[in-house]
């Protein structure tokens, strides 16, 4: 086994940035939505605002860096092994089947969770992004032509099932980080260090 440096500095800070901010926003946003009362409407208003801005500089500054690093790479769908990965997660890590994927610095994700952060990035962030943004600004296009084809009521149900897609990501993230791990917190733990130990091809001697 060697231990390498998967993710940087900037990575970790990033992801644990966007998991408080995502987590604080399904916060606010579900008591928005009515599920339970913890800070007021008002204030759990305001604070919804407030995260979704911070989140969005975020996104921001992660799109550049990614950009600018090419590490954008890592999240792109390679198309196979994909059903390799679902096999493993939904069966294979009972039985105690090796993991059919080791992780590098130049290929962080696996098959599968290329696709679902490719998912996440693709669709689900757009449409949070774009759906919050016009919720925010109603009052300026709620007299316009575009008002016409798109209802307030549209847009909210947009924010809404992005929010509920972005839970299901959530959960589905937390498995696979959590249940395939030896301990179960090693890929937590390698996205607080950033090492994580990869384990070398075994050379052999020809006579």
């Amino acid at each position: 086994m060697s231990r390498e440096l998967i993710f940087t500095r900037f990575e970790r800070f990033w992801h644990w940035s966007q998991a408080l901010l995502v987590f604080s926003l399904l916060t606010t946003g579900l008591e928005l939505h009515g599920a339970y009362t913890l800070l007021g409407f008002g204030a759990a208003f305001s604070a919804h605002i407030v995260l979704a801005w911070v989140l969005i500089g975020l996104w921001a500054f992660a799109i550049f860096w990614h950009l600018t690093t090419g590490e954008w790479r890592q999240y792109v769908p390679t198309g196979s092994g994909v059903l390799r990965m679902v096999a493993y997660y939904g069966y294979g890590i009972f039985s105690g089947e090796a993991k059919p994927y080791t992780k590098t610095p130049s290929a962080k994700h696996n098959p599968l969770q290329r696709v679902a952060y490719f998912s996440f990035k693709a669709a689900i962030a757009p449409a949070l992004w774009i759906s919050g943004l016009l919720l925010l600004f109603y009052g300026s296009w709620s007299g316009t032509a575009l008002n016409e084809w798109l209802s307030l009521g549209s847009v909210a149900w947009v924010h809404v099932a992005a929010a509920f897609g972005l839970m299901v990501f959530i959960i589905g993230h937390l498995y696979m980080a959590l249940t395939t791990g030896k301990p179960w917190y090693e890929f937590v733990k390698s996205m607080i260090t950033g090492y994580h130990d990869v384990e070398q091809p075994r050379s052999t001697t020809h006579r």
